[in-house]
């Protein structure tokens, strides 16, 4: 492995997990808000019970995130050093409003923790809001730096004279919206199926009883909501890769030749050598319309990128496949379940076809979160910042790639284990009246 290839490998297999945690720091807050809302609002004993179990899985997702977090942090500066000394004047402020919001969350996670028979029921319920909120903008706030690295905005007053770049104008970038919009719905979609799906289980198991039928409820009509959203914000997003990289478009739509009418692919075996695509049903026409708003508007193609600056274009073009497939999934799984619980609720913990589908549904959140990672961090390379700075020009040069690579790997891994036991024992004291 080169040194490039170990720093790449390095900082996504770090991502990779850091997604998952973060994902679920977004999504937990917010179940935990509702059920302790209903509480509030009802007086049921069991939403309460609820609220307590999502709170403890809350606190160890906020601290195992917080240290792959740490991680990342420590990443950027160690494999990615030309790259902070281009773009750390402009990113700086995203980080740095990422670090309020996070010790925001922490602050009203402790007094939402400790505050239960110290303060006002509606005072307590609002920490837990602000939680929720607080998880969310940093979610939001963080994807601020990778919009501008696939859009750098001011990036010609950066280069001529870095000392009057604008420290927000990485704020101003029409990419981050949409960016920031659609990976925190697709967080909430991934959480909730998620947590649906271990309820489900555990009705397949027999346990029925109410409160894991109010849990799955609440799981997936937050799931059910966000993966509805998705395709709606996905187009958004696509539009405006069309507008800023349509390299990336033509990769993830495996278009080799630039032409109107352009069709969407389903599927499809892209080969960069021959230019050509096997085994994809055409929708002629539909990438035109999706992109540019007319059946009839002319895709650029990569035939006209200089072919050493074409992305993985398997690679770019199965992952946009896999997100869109999972999260089409999704919403048929989330209403089925809406149409089984409309037309007789008491059926929902004994059909054994819709658990199942809520079981196997369970992962497909955190695979098209993982999936559109891909799409976005691949579809760019060779590129660190968008026409502007190359991967290979932003790595360290310093030696030790191969122990730094073991030591993180390492790292992660056993954040990953550390978080499934606690969540598992988490699962085995869920209070149920026993």
């Amino acid at each position: 492995m080169s040194h490039l290839d170990a720093a790449r490998f390095q900082m996504g297999y770090s991502l990779a997990f850091h997604m998952v945690f973060a994902a679920l720091g977004v999504g937990m807050p917010a179940l935990l808000a509702t059920a302790e809302f209903l509480h509030l609002r009802t007086g049921d004993a069991e939403y309460l019970r609820l609220a307590q179990t999502w709170a403890r899985a809350t606190a160890v997702l906020f601290a195992i995130g917080a240290v792959s977090g740490t991680g990342i942090a420590f990443e950027l500066g160690l494999l990615w050093p030309e790259f902070m000394h281009f773009a750390g004047t402009t990113i700086g402020p995203a980080f740095a409003l990422e670090g309020y919001a996070f010790f925001t969350e922490a602050i009203f996670l402790g007094l939402y923790l400790y505050g239960r028979n110290r303060m006002h029921p509606v005072a307590h319920w609002l920490t837990s809001v602000a939680v929720a909120v607080s998880g969310a903008a940093s979610s939001v706030l963080v994807t601020a730096s990778n919009a501008w690295m696939q859009n750098p905005v001011g990036l010609e007053t950066l280069l001529a004279d870095p000392a009057q770049a604008a420290p927000w104008v990485l704020f101003a970038n029409s990419h981050w919206p949409v960016m920031a919009l659609h990976s925190t719905i697709a967080c909430y979609a991934a959480t909730g199926f998620a947590a649906a799906g271990i309820y489900a289980w555990g009705m397949l198991r027999g346990r029925t009883d109410t409160l894991r039928r109010k849990a799955l409820t609440i799981a997936m009509a937050m799931g059910l909501l966000a993966a509805l959203a998705m395709p709606i914000t996905g187009d958004a997003s696509a539009k405006v890769v069309a507008r800023n990289q349509p390299e990336k478009l033509a990769a993830m739509e495996a278009l080799f030749v630039t032409r109107e009418r352009a069709p969407l692919l389903i599927g499809g075996i892209p080969n960069p050598a021959t230019g050509e695509v096997c085994c994809a049903v055409e929708l002629p026409g539909l990438l035109s319309y999706l992109a540019h708003g007319s059946f009839d508007a002319e895709v650029m193609g990569l035939d006209r990128v200089p072919r050493e600056q074409w992305p993985n274009v398997p690679l770019v073009h199965y992952s946009f496949q896999v997100m869109v497939g999972a999260g089409m999934a999704m919403v048929a799984v989330g209403l089925w379940y809406a149409w089984v619980r409309w037309r007789r609720p008491e059926r929902v913990a004994t059909d054994r076809r819709l658990l199942w589908a809520l079981v196997i549904a369970s992962p497909l959140g955190y695979l098209a979160l993982e999936a559109g990672w891909m799409v976005a961090e691949a579809g760019r390379q060779h590129w660190t910042v968008w026409k502007a700075m190359t991967t290979a020009e932003a790595v360290t040069p310093a030696g030790g790639m191969g122990a730094s690579m073991l030591g993180f790997t390492a790292l992660y891994a056993v954040l990953g284990t550390v978080l499934v036991l606690l969540l598992n024992r988490l699962s085995h004291e869920a209070p149920e009246g026993r």
